[in-house]
C-alpha cells in the first residue's frame, strides 16, 4: 500500500480523480458543518422569536422585538411582509387578504430557499462520488494490468498488489459519499420541520 501514492502521482488521470474526490469531501463537509450550525440556530430563533412576537401589544412592537432575537432572519421577513403592501400598484389588486397572501408567500419562499442551501451539493456528492471512485479503480486496474503485460511476467503477487491499491479509490469514493448522503437525509428532515413551523407562523401572521 505504500506504493499507492507514488502510483497516483505518476498517473495524471488517477491524480485528477483523487483531487476530485478530495474537493467533493471538502465541499460536503463544509456544507455539513455550516448547515448543522445554521439549522440549529434557526430552530432556536424560531422558538424564541415566536414567543416574543405574540407577547407584543401590536405588530410594530412585535416586529421590533422579533428583530432583537431573530439572528438568522427567518421570522422577521414574514412579520415585516404585511407592511410591504404597495398602494396604487398591481400588487394592490384584490382584497387585503389576497395582498397579504401574496407578499407572505414571496417572503416565505425566500426564507425557504436559504434553508435549502447546500442540499444540492450534498445530493450531488452522494450520487457521484462512488462512480468517481469506481472510475479510478477501473483505470488503476487497467493501468496495472498493462504494466504487468509489458513486463511479460505474471504472478499472484504482481496482480494482487496493484489491484488492491486500485480498490482504494472505490473505498475513497464511498467514504466521501456516505457522510453526504446521511447528512442530506438528516438535514432534509430538519428542514421539513422548520418549514412547517415557518408556514404556520406565516399563516398566523396573515390572519392579523
Amino acid at each position: 500500500m505504500n506504493q499507492f501514492a507514488p502510483d497516483i502521482a505518476s498517473d495524471p488521470l488517477s491524480a485528477f480523480l483523487a483531487l476530485v474526490l478530495l474537493a467533493m469531501s471538502v465541499a460536503s463537509w463544509t456544507v455539513i458543518v455550516y448547515k448543522t450550525w445554521f439549522l440549529r440556530r434557526v430552530g432556536t430563533d424560531i422558538s424564541q422569536g415566536k414567543a416574543v412576537f405574540w407577547q407584543a401589544s401590536d405588530v410594530a412592537q412585535a416586529v421590533s422585538a422579533l428583530q432583537a432575537v431573530d439572528r438568522s432572519a427567518v421570522l422577521t421577513p414574514l412579520a415585516h411582509a404585511q407592511q410591504l403592501l404597495m398602494p396604487n400598484t398591481l400588487g394592490s389588486q384584490g382584497d387585503i387578504h389576497t395582498q397579504r397572501t401574496r407578499v407572505l408567500r414571496d417572503a416565505l419562499h425566500n426564507v425557504l430557499q436559504r434553508l435549502q442551501w447546500g442540499q444540492v451539493v450534498l445530493a450531488t456528492v452522494g450520487a457521484t462520488a462512488p462512480f468517481v471512485g469506481l472510475l479510478g479503480t477501473v483505470w488503476g486496474i487497467f493501468h496495472a494490468l498493462t504494466g504487468i503485460a509489458t513486463a511479460g511476467q505474471l504472478s499472484i503477487e504482481q496482480v494482487a498488489g496493484p489491484v488492491g491499491e486500485s480498490l482504494i479509490m472505490t473505498a475513497a469514493g464511498l467514504g466521501v459519499a456516505l457522510p453526504a448522503v446521511l447528512a442530506f437525509n438528516v438535514m432534509g428532515r430538519m428542514i421539513n420541520r422548520l418549514e412547517h413551523e415557518l408556514e404556520g407562523f406565516a399563516h398566523d401572521v396573515r390572519a392579523l
